[in-house]
């Protein structure tokens, strides 16, 4: 079983510029990833349900913020990261993955071709100054500049009325697709525009300087009063992206399982030419997965499972939950797991989940448990 590392004292963490609003508004604040930051205001059921049928309002600076622009950008990336950013016209953005050796994932994360020679990686709090180290160690052949915006914020709008909550600030934003992304301006300072989240929602997010965070919060908290919007914190934003079965780094994504362990070949493009753990993936997939990440929906509303409960093929353990938690939508607890082996069993199979030794049924699905669109 995985041990979790203990949170780093207060007085060590990081703290977003927007913490004197947070406890303004009554924001219960905790560790995460090196950063305070708020866990929920309102409560966590209240802010999901206004993410769903609403607007919804984050702040997400804790994750980091790269530029990585020059003739050389491209080269290198490509040889870092598992997707083919060669494809992304200016403008798009792709889901990526960092490798190790073996194929297991040191990262995932977004990146975004603003220039022909321009790209904004996001990798997790976490993992911001690994990836940094692993982009800075990568040779490339031609120039290239690295620079990590740490006096940048970080905001994201989900919910059915983003559209109308963004377009008040930013007209723009009406034109993007998802995935798509676009160079916009807020009080004379640089803002990046993208219609991307991990919601499940129609969404966009913003990464502009820190000095004017306070100000752009508050417009969009104006902006989206008259949808009975609402500030929104991690647990109901964990509690969303586990409905869409979107993995957490260091959850349900890390070194010991590969890409494909993880369900995730879709964003790995083989045939780009080399990259950190091509090799690997290619003899796994030969062989065959030791283990595979599975969406288990509970039969019964009482079983709510949660990380490390340990899943059951009758008398055989044949894995263990990574995350688990209750649907509002579905009025039933979800859960991703890692079975093995990776084909142990089928989707539609049913299967068993120990409950705090209490066997509940579930059975193996295949994520997005809701039917939501971010289209």
């Amino acid at each position: 079983m995985r041990r979790m590392a203990a949170p780093a004292p207060i007085d060590e963490l990081k703290h977003t510029p927007l913490e004197p609003e947070h406890r303004r508004l009554g924001a219960k604040l905790a560790p995460f990833a090196g950063w305070l930051m708020p866990i929920e205001y309102e409560g966590a059921l209240a802010e999901h349900r206004a993410v769903r049928e609403r607007v919804g309002l984050f702040d997400l600076t804790h994750l980091g913020k790269v530029d990585v622009t020059g003739p050389g950008a491209l080269g290198m990336l490509q040889r870092v990261v598992t997707n083919d950013l060669s494809k992304a016209a200016v403008g798009e953005a792709l889901y990526n993955l960092v490798l190790n050796e073996g194929g297991g994932v040191i990262e995932d994360l977004i990146v975004y071709r603003l220039e022909p020679e321009r790209f904004f990686v996001v990798p997790n709090a976490s993992n911001a100054p690994r990836v940094l180290r692993m982009l800075e160690e990568e040779g490339a052949e031609d120039p290239l500049h690295l620079m990590y915006h740490q006096d940048w914020c970080f905001l994201a709008i989900q919910g059915p009325e983003s559209v109308n909550v963004m377009t008040r600030l930013f007209p723009e934003a009406s034109d993007l697709a998802f995935m798509r992304c676009a160079e916009s301006e807020y009080r004379r300072r640089p803002v990046i525009v993208t219609r991307s989240g991990y919601t499940g929602e129609v969404g966009f997010e913003l990464f502009t300087y820190q000095d004017v965070a306070s100000e752009l919060w508050a417009d969009l908290s104006e902006a989206m009063s008259p949808f009975d919007g609402m500030p929104c914190g991690l647990a109901a934003r964990d509690v969303l992206r586990l409905e869409m079965g979107y993995p957490l780094y260091g959850q349900d994504l890390f070194e010991a399982s590969t890409a494909l362990e993880a369900g995730l070949g879709w964003a790995v493009a083989m045939e780009k030419g080399p990259f950190r753990g091509r090799e690997a993936l290619v003899r796994q997939a030969a062989e065959g997965l030791p283990s595979r990440l599975r969406g288990l929906l509970m039969a019964d509303r009482r079983h709510i499972p949660r990380a490390h409960y340990p899943v059951f093929d009758g008398d055989q353990l044949i894995g263990e939950v990574t995350s688990g938690t209750f649907s509002p939508l579905l009025q039933k607890g979800i859960a991703l797991a890692y079975l093995w082996p990776g084909d142990v069993v089928d989707l539609g199979s049913a299967v068993e989940v120990d409950v705090r030794g209490r066997r509940g049924g579930a059975k193996v699905v295949r994520p997005p448990f809701v039917e939501r669109s971010p289209l």
